[in-house]
């Protein structure tokens, strides 16, 4: 059994279970957990049926294809209810996100109300449509109401806002989940992965749970992504990666801190929104672009379809839902959920869209409602316009402003792309400890670094990458996401055929080698490539411990010794700041104070929890900064990028 195979189940139902538990069995969730993942799963509609053993069965019913109380679970053993069975199982299931989408990125079309004038569910910043007193997007227009005898009456300038009135701050009961939070999180570093077992992810579901009731959507999805990671990391999945696992309870961490201390405009959107705003966008002409697969880590999939404006905008078009990667390449064939268009989404990337009555959120996508109607379009080449100006924009222009959407603690209602549109010439593989990649030359000489997007073997995208590897010196115009790193960097999603007929949706379609100049050719591997500053900053003494905190915990960083020699390396590089976050962070780690007998105090998790965040927080700063510095070739040979200190981060 895998975590795949059982449905979500709510975050409130698994903290409830474990917190119904004994002290004993409490102690007996984590065996019983990995136990029950070896027995054999059965799914007959919205039950799913895991066989405890050979007499009992344990039942999960989830209606809707969530496990919404704690009731749908149900077992035959002689202890149940009370039993461990049933809290295990709900800790193997992924989490549940209760918000209409998910805050993993999920790209579920949501139906829009019938009208644009019914303010639907709200959320804690105000309510979700365009006609309520104050909406996350901005206020209202100050018109009066609509008459049925003519228009409504012009609308005036907004008024000023009153200084007397003093900014809205967190409420008590926010602020209350948001400490809930906080040291839910600081447990989680306290303990690290091999430590933060089913007690402690109950404990952060438990604190998840009740800031989305207290209207704190953000903080809460951030919380059940650091317990998705959590699991994966125990259950050693082969896709986890420890970083992910550090930005995730960064995030949590600053989220629940900027709660208790910011306030006004900026609290609306620390806040974030359970439910994603969508306005009204009148008459749309859509281009096809390319389709890409989906794949969550709480095992959503589906397809997203990336369409552009004739101004260039870009907006997408996406379907994804409980089910993996075998329901993403499914979906990529079905109709596209927007108005009366019968494309399927592989078909609308090379196609187009005339839309009458668009809505579209901040970040680009295309609201399904029922005012919405969408008929098929032609579409045009990525060498034609409006398409082909996309291309036009230099690479550095292009990685600003993809960083900007892709930064690792950036606003998630931000909007933006972070994709990025280049010619490019193949040069051949590198191998890198991950794997292999890629290597292209694009723009003034920059040399970039073309990875995986996805590498589960169901999808295309490691078979076509390898295979456009033996073509080294075509030529091809490809679109790819940013990867910020020290180098220029992108996952590939997207390229023009090697033929130079069509377009290739590297995750679905499949090159042929009679696709490429010479079918014949093997592997080869490009040249070495010079390094520019990121490659010898000592910048990553600081980023090592911040990483070694989360699987081994507080304890282990506290023993690692004297970090003199690494301070002063650091320090002598020009980043003063990151010296003294290393130390500072290291001694946090190995304190720990006695009273007057002798007897070891508690550890001070809130302190520590404190360093490491600022810690965090930097290496993220000076990374992204590193990595605009490597997509601009100009800078990088005045010398500017192989200085002390390029970005100008940590003289201070």
């Amino acid at each position: 059994m895998t975590a795949a195979q059982l449905p979500p189940v709510a975050p409130d139902v698994t903290a409830t279970l474990v917190e119904d538990l004994s002290p004993r069995l409490r102690k007996r969730l984590d065996a019983a957990v990995t136990k029950l993942g070896a027995r054999p799963t059965q799914r007959d509609g919205d039950t799913v049926t895991i066989a405890v053993d050979e007499e009992t069965e344990l039942r999960l019913h989830a209606p809707g294809g969530v496990v919404a109380t704690a009731d749908a679970i149900t077992c035959g053993c002689l202890l149940a209810p009370a039993c461990v069975h049933r809290a295990a199982a709900a800790c193997a299931a992924p989490a549940a996100d209760p918000a209409p989408e998910s805050a993993d990125g999920s790209d579920r079309v949501v139906p829009e109300p019938a009208s644009t004038t019914d303010p639907g569910p709200t959320s804690a910043s105000g309510p979700a449509s365009t006609s309520g007193p104050a909406s996350a997007s901005g206020p209202a227009p100050a018109s009066g109401p609509t008459s049925a005898s003519g228009p409504a009456p012009t609308p005036g300038p907004a008024p000023a806002p009153d200084s007397s009135v003093p900014p809205e701050v967190a409420s008590p009961a926010q602020r209350a989940a948001a400490d809930a939070l906080w040291s839910a999180g600081a447990a989680v570093l306290e303990a690290g992965v091999e430590g933060a077992g089913a007690v402690t992810q109950a404990v952060l579901l438990r604190a998840a749970h009740t800031a989305r009731l207290r209207q704190l959507p953000r903080v809460a999805g951030a919380a059940l992504s650091v317990v998705t990671l959590l699991r994966a990391a125990r259950a050693g999945d082969p896709a986890y990666r420890t970083a992910d696992l550090v930005t995730a309870l960064a995030e949590l961490l600053g989220t629940a801190h900027r709660v208790r201390t910011v306030s006004g405009a900026e609290l609306a959107a620390v806040r974030g929104r359970a439910r994603r705003p969508y306005s009204p966008d009148g008459s749309l002409r859509l281009y096809g672009l390319f389709t890409e697969p989906v794949v969550t880590d709480s095992g959503h999939g589906g397809a997203r379809t990336w369409v552009a404006g004739s101004d260039g905008r870009l907006c997408t078009v996406g379907d994804v839902a409980p089910g993996g990667v075998g329901r993403a390449l499914g979906v990529a064939d079905r109709a596209v959920r927007l108005g009366d268009s019968a494309l399927t989404h592989r078909e609308l990337g090379r196609a187009g869209l005339a839309v009458s009555g668009a809505t579209v959120s901040p970040d680009g996508r295309l609201g399904a409602g029922k005012g919405v109607r969408a008929v098929s379009a032609g579409g045009a080449a990525w060498t034609e316009p409006p398409l082909a100006a996309l291309w036009e924009t230099p690479p550095s222009e292009q990685a600003a402003r993809a960083l900007r959407s892709t930064s690792r603690y950036a606003d998630p209602e931000g909007g933006g792309s972070d994709l990025l549109f280049l010619d490019v010439e193949l040069l051949g593989a590198v191998r890198e400890s991950g794997g292999t990649c890629l290597l292209a030359r694009c723009g003034e000489g920059t040399a970039v670094r073309l990875a995986v997007a996805d590498d589960d073997p169901a999808l295309a995208h490691r078979e076509n990458l390898m295979l456009l590897a033996t073509a080294p010196g075509t030529r091809l115009r490809i679109i790819g996401r940013l990867v910020p790193a020290s180098h220029p960097r992108l996952t590939l999603l997207a390229c023009s055929h090697p033929t130079g007929r069509g377009t290739v949706d590297l995750g679905f379609d499949r090159l042929r080698r009679a696709d490429l100049p010479d079918p014949g050719a093997p592997v080869r591997l490009a040249p070495p490539q010079p390094e520019g500053f990121g490659a010898h900053s000592p910048l990553y003494l600081l980023e090592r411990r911040v990483e070694q905190t989360v699987p081994a915990g507080r304890t282990a960083l506290g023993m690692l010794g004297d970090v003199t020699a690494e301070t002063r390396r650091i320090r002598r590089a020009g980043l003063p700041t990151a010296a003294g976050l290393l130390a500072a962070l290291c001694a946090s780690a190995a304190r720990r104070e006695r009273d007057l007998f002798g007897r070891l105090l508690p550890a001070d998790t809130d302190g520590f929890a404190a360093h490491w965040l600022a810690a965090a927080r930097y290496t993220a700063a000076v990374a992204e900064s590193l990595c605009v510095s490597a997509w601009n070739p100009t800078r990088d040979r005045q010398g500017l990028s192989h200085g002390p200190n390029p970005a100008g981060v940590g003289s201070g």
